[in-house]
C-alpha cells in the first residue's frame, strides 16, 4: 500500500467513527481495527502495529472521560500523536557547525540510493553555508567511485576516492586525513553495501567506524523494503552506533510503513527523505509535518516556505498590497502560475489543508502543468485592462475571438480558461485565514500586514476543490 493510500486509509477510518452519534467501546474498536489493518498492509510491523494501538487504548479511556469532553477530538489527538511517536523516538541527534571539521559517515543495503543520498546531504549543508567533501570507501560495487565523482562534480564538492586501492579503510582514513587538513567542516563517508546483511559488510563497517571515528552514522534505506526494514535496521544498529536515519524514494508510489519500523529498529529519528533523483529532491524530515500530510490536514509552515523560496520578497508583499485592494484579477492568478511553475505541483498540493498526498496520480503532472501553460498562453494575448480588470464581463463575444486568435487557440478554451477564473474569483474572499501566524517569521508576518494581511494572502489561494478541479487533480 502506497503512502497516499495508508493516509486515505487512516482518515475514512477516523471520519466513520466521527458519523457514529455515539461514541463508544465498538465504535473506538473498529476505527482502531481498520488503521491497524492499514498500517500492517503498509509493511509496518506487528508489534509496532500493537504497541500503537495499546497506546491509544490507554490514553482513550472512555469510561473515565466526563461528559461533556469531546470524544472524538481526543481520539483523533491520540491517533495523530501515536503516529508522530512512531517516526520520532524522542532522541536528540548530531548536529554539524560550520567551521568545525565533522565526519559522517553513511550505512546501508546495496540499491538504497546511499551513494545519491550522500551527495544530496552534502548539497544541503552546502546551500547552509557549509565546507563539505565526499569520500568514497565503497571498493565493493563497480562504480561506485564514477557514480560518486559525477555527482560530486556537478554539485562543485570536493571528493576523494581511488581505482587502485582496495581497502576501504585506509581510504576512508585518507579522505578524512586530507579534508581536515582542506578545513572542510562537514566530511562524508560513503561505505560499501550488499545486496543482503552479510557478515564481511558489517564487519568492514565496524572497522572504517573505528578508524575515522564519525560523529553521526546515518542508515540509508529504501522505502519500498517492507516487513524486512526492522530486522534490517536493527542488524546495522547492533553492527554501528546508528544515530539517525534517511529514507529514499518517497516518491508517492512505494510503500513506505517500513520507515515507521526502521525508526523503532534503530531508536533514532528520521532526519532527511527522498524524494526524486534530483539534488534538490531532498526534505529536511518533521514527523508532525509529515503525518499532518499524510492525513490531508496540510502542511502551512512548509507552504509558505516553498513560496518563499520561488516568490521575492517585494513581489509578496505587491500581491498582499493588491489582494487588500479587492478584486481577484487574471493578472493576479497569471503572476501565481508564473511562481508555481518552479514547484512540483503534487508536494505544493499535498500541502494544503483537505487535499491527500495522493491529489495527483503519477503521470498526471505533466498535464496539469499543461493546461496551466495553455491558460498563460491566453493570457499573453490579453490587453492590461482585460488583465488588471475584475469584472468578468468586461471579456465580451468578439474579445474572446480576438483572444483567441492571437493565442492561437479556440473560443471554447478562452472560455474554459473564464469559467476556472470565475471560481477562483468566486471563492476569493471567502476562505477563512488558517492559523498560520505561529508558522510564519516575524519578521515576514510582519511584512505582510499582521494578521489580517495573511488573511488576505491565503484567499488568493481560494477553496482546496477549485484548485483541485482547476489542475485536474482529485479533492478529498
Amino acid at each position: 500500500m502506497v503512502l497516499a493510500e495508508l493516509g486515505r486509509r487512516i482518515t475514512c477510518a477516523i471520519r466513520k467513527m466521527n458519523n457514529v452519534t455515539i461514541i463508544d467501546e465498538k465504535s473506538l474498536n473498529e476505527c482502531l481495527n481498520e488503521i491497524t489493518r492499514a498500517l500492517l498492509q503498509s509493511d509496518v510491523s506487528f508489534p509496532l502495529v500493537k504497541n500503537m494501538q495499546t497506546n491509544i487504548k490507554n490514553i482513550v479511556n472512555l469510561q473515565d472521560l466526563a461528559a461533556g469532553h469531546n470524544k472524538r477530538k481526543i481520539i483523533e489527538q491520540a491517533i495523530f500523536s501515536e503516529l508522530c511517536q512512531m517516526l520520532d523516538p524522542g532522541k536528540s541527534v548530531f548536529t554539524p557547525k560550520k567551521t568545525k571539521p565533522s565526519v559522517v559517515m553513511f550505512v546501508g543495503l546495496q540499491g538504497a540510493g546511499k551513494t545519491t543520498t550522500c551527495t544530496k546531504y552534502a548539497y544541503h549543508h552546502q546551500k547552509k553555508g557549509f565546507k563539505p567533501a565526499l569520500v568514497c570507501a565503497d571498493t565493493f560495487r563497480a562504480g561506485a567511485f564514477d557514480q560518486l565523482k559525477q555527482n560530486a562534480t556537478k554539485a562543485k564538492i570536493p571528493f576523494y576516492g581511488s581505482y587502485t586501492e582496495s581497502d576501504p579503510v585506509k581510504i576512508a582514513v585518507e579522505g578524512v586525513d586530507r579534508f581536515k587538513k582542506e578545513n572542510c567542516d562537514l566530511i562524508i563517508v560513503d561505505t560499501s553495501g550488499r545486496h543482503k546483511q552479510e557478515a564481511s559488510l558489517f564487519e568492514e563497517m565496524r572497522q572504517v567506524a573505528e578508524a575515522t571515528k564519525p560523529d553521526l552514522v546515518i542508515f540509508v534505506m529504501d522505502s519500498s523494503i517492507g516487513q524486512a526494514a526492522f530486522d534490517q535496521a536493527q542488524a546495522f544498529k547492533q553492527s554501528v552506533a546508528v544515530g539517525a536515519v534517511i529514507i529514499t524514494k518517497m516518491d508517492g508510489h512505494a510503500k513506505g510503513g517500513g520507515a515507521l519500523s526502521a525508526v523503532a529498529a534503530t531508536k533514532s529519528p528520521v532526519i532527511f527523505i527522498g524524494t526524486g533523483e534530483h539534488m534538490d529532491e531532498f526534505d529536511v524530515f518533521e514527523a508532525k509535518t509529515f503525518v499532518s500530510r499524510l492525513l490531508g490536514k496540510g502542511d502551512l509552515s512548509g507552504l509558505v516556505d516553498k513560496l518563499q523560496a520561488v516568490v521575492p520578497k517585494e513581489q509578496q508583499t505587491k500581491l498582499v498590497e493588491k489582494l487588500s485592494q479587492g478584486g481577484f484579477t487574471l493578472r493576479i492568478m497569471y503572476d501565481q502560475f508564473q511562481s508555481m511553475s518552479n514547484l512540483p505541483l503534487k508536494e505544493l498540493y499535498s500541502m494544503l489543508p483537505g487535499i491527500s498526498a495522493d491529489l495527483m496520480p503519477k503521470g498526471h503532472e505533466q498535464e496539469s502543468r499543461a493546461k496551466i501553460k495553455r491558460y498563460m498562453t491566453i493570457m499573453d494575448s490579453m490587453t492590461n485592462e482585460e488583465l488588471d480588470s475584475s469584472n468578468p464581463k468586461v471579456f465580451s463575444e468578439s474579445r474572446m475571438m480576438r483572444i483567441a486568435r492571437g493565442s492561437g487557440r479556440v473560443v471554447s478554451e478562452v472560455m474554459e480558461m473564464l469559467k476556472e477564473y470565475k471560481k477562483l474569483a468566486t471563492t476569493f474572499g471567502k476562505v477563512k485565514g488558517q492559523n498560520m501566524s505561529k508558522a510564519l517569521p516575524p519578521q515576514m508576518l510582519k511584512q505582510i500586514g499582521g494578521t489580517a494581511g495573511l488573511q488576505s494572502l491565503m484567499k488568493q489561494l481560494g477553496s482546496s476543490k477549485d484548485l483541485m478541479g482547476m489542475f485536474g487533480g482529485r479533492a478529498n
